[in-house]
């Protein structure tokens, strides 16, 4: 019998600083494996994990944001196929974070991410991207003379949440407020508190306001156009419906850039070849963005609900399952990837991995997660030499002390402590 056999991945802190091997012991027993103690078939496999990731027929996003945790007791339907979707929807309204896209299902999800894309145009992306190059160096100069900052506090998370609220056009003087109104990440395995329907809400009263003003006044300025948005068919969204969007795209889009910024620069900071070839290839930065993602994503499990009965693997999936894709799992299948646990610029399939997702769940904020990390390293490139693990916080090399996220859903650095020699 297995160490891991007895474990309970939803609230076994052990594993959380490095839950591969875990992971592997999971691969062990098949693409798709029965958590013991949970009703949660965990997903391991890249295949499988694509054809739950593209089958809204059977499998419901409702416990996207939230695993396994407060669901209902499904009762077994009478329909000839077996769907508990009227269920599912009854339910929805109650559930944490129901009222945000990632947890929205057919026809609903298809209508509110219309609405967010028409918010992201590439204007206003070009627009953003030159802020992003002004305030890299900005953020940069602030700690450039101490020769040492925490990549996560000092540069990723001020960093990510200017750029979303330039992106969104969150006035300055409320943009330091913003970051305080987050709250923890999804999936805690610490005691939390209750999470809302909602838990942008705080973030939310900010654009309710905005949008409100600007449809009484508009401007020249990115709320009158987010104010003036439409639904992909003309018609015109309530004010409600602006503001869950915005407040949404606010709260994911710095996860995503924060937890993807820190693993880039710890890869980079433990690998002097690797850090010396991609100062001289700057070419090569995009690979090997698309390689940390694979490797050390920001999203550790993304989750479905079973709906009607599924097989998934050799297993037999009844409705109201969870299904756990286990996304850093998924980007190390040997099937898939060559030597999968190990870092490769090279790799010709890099861009197969799941980091963010597949189907109509795909991340819309990937394309800004991309920019943002290419532009970090450009200019940290630029005006720094020899970034290094600063051993005085992690230890030394062969014996490094990293803490991460204790989140079953997230995957992230808590702290990541550098020091280098300025240009």
């Amino acid at each position: 019998m297995s160490s891991f056999d007895a474990v309970d991945y939803f609230s076994e802190l052990s594993i959380v600083n490095d839950p591969h091997p875990f992971y592997e012991h999971l691969r062990q027993q098949g693409p798709a494996v029965a958590l013991r103690g949970h009703p949660v078939v965990a997903v391991v496999g890249y295949d499988e994990a694509l054809a739950v990731y593209r089958d809204e027929e059977h499998f419901s996003a409702v416990n996207a944001a939230t695993g396994p945790f407060g669901l209902p007791a499904f009762k077994e339907s009478s329909t000839e196929d077996g769907d508990i979707g009227p269920q599912i929807d009854e339910y929805r309204s109650s559930v944490p974070y129901g009222a945000l896209l990632v947890t929205q299902d057919p026809p609903s999800h298809a209508k509110a991410r219309g609405l967010l894309m028409g918010m992201i145009t590439p204007r206003r992306l070009k627009e953003n991207e030159d802020f992003m190059w002004r305030l890299a160096d900005h953020q940069i100069g602030e700690f450039l003379q101490r020769g040492k900052f925490n990549a996560v506090a000092d540069y990723a998370q001020p960093y990510a949440t200017l750029v979303i609220a330039d992106l969104l056009g969150v006035p300055e003087a409320d943009r330091d407020s913003f970051r305080q109104l987050l709250g923890p990440v999804p999936g805690q395995m610490v005691a939390e508190q209750t999470t809302a329907n909602n838990p942008l809400e705080q973030v939310g009263l900010y654009f309710y306001n905005y949008i409100n003003d600007r449809r009484n006044e508009p401007r020249k300025d990115v709320l009158t156009d987010l104010a003036a948005a439409k639904y992909p068919d003309g018609s015109i969204p309530s004010a409600i419906d602006i503001v869950t969007i915005a407040a949404f795209l606010f709260g994911a889009g710095q996860d995503t850039t924060v937890r993807l910024l820190a693993a880039a620069l710890r890869f980079l900071a433990e690998d002097e070849a690797l850090q010396a070839r991609l100062r001289k290839e700057r070419n090569r930065i995009p690979d090997f963005i698309e390689e940390v993602l694979r490797m050390e994503g920001p999203v550790k499990g993304d989750f479905r609900l079973a709906r009607r009965p599924v097989k998934l693997g050799a297993l037999d999936v009844k409705p109201g399952t969870s299904v756990m894709l286990l996304n850093g799992a998924i980007n190390r299948d040997p099937r898939r990837f060559e030597r999968p646990n190990e870092l490769q610029v090279d790799r010709k399939n890099v861009r197969e991995h799941v980091a963010f997702g597949r189907g109509i769940h795909a991340c819309v904020g990937a394309p800004l997660a991309r920019a943002e990390a290419k532009v970090s390293l450009e200019r940290l490139f630029d005006r720094t030499s020899n970034i290094r693990i600063d051993d005085s916080k992690h230890g030394p090399a062969g014996a490094r002390r990293f803490e991460y996220e204790s989140s079953y859903i997230m995957r992230g650095l808590r702290e990541l402590h550098l020091e280098f020699t300025p240009a």
